[in-house]
């Protein structure tokens, strides 16, 4: 009998107040240019990207912020924890979020770090900043959408 491989993602971290901070236009899938020791480190499953996102330098896109902790059994060729990380995009892909971001005053925020095929990927989303009443009424409809499950939940019993 043949074992049935799953192919399928394994999320390392999610940032899960980018959703709530941010409006995405558009999603892209990256790869990370790692070290072996943060490879490792990210196979334990221990990073964040909660306050990260990616900028343009010399014409490539560059992770800032992402914090991957020390491998503790790497010895003296461990890694910089807070260290800028180059994503891998086509060129295509590349000039498309360079002037997205010089042109319309977008930004790019890493939403989720996950492993697709034994590979490290970063999906990016092409954001712009909520204001204060835009988070507000995101609230308001998430607390009513909670309320009404509860009512009809009630109603059905």
């Amino acid at each position: 009998m043949k074992k049935k491989v799953v192919s399928g993602q394994k999320i390392i971290c999610l940032n899960r107040k980018a959703s709530f901070n941010y409006f995405f236009y558009e999603l892209f899938e990256a790869g990370i240019s790692l070290k072996g020791s943060e490879v490792k480190s990210l196979r334990v499953g221990k990073a964040s990207i909660a306050d990260s996102y990616a900028v343009d330098k010399n014409g490539e896109i560059f992770l800032i912020n992402s914090h991957i902790p020390l491998y503790r059994q790497s010895s003296y060729n461990n890694h910089d924890p807070k260290g800028d990380r180059k994503l891998l995009l086509n060129r295509k892909e590349i000039n498309k979020l360079i002037g997205r971001i010089n042109q319309e005053g977008l930004t790019i925020v890493p939403t989720k770090l996950y492993f697709f095929k034994g590979k490290a990927k970063i999906q990016l989303a092409v954001a712009k900043g909520k204001k204060l009443y835009d988070k507000r009424q995101v609230k308001r409809k998430r607390d009513w959408n909670r309320e009404k499950a509860r009512i009809l939940s009630k109603n059905n019993k």
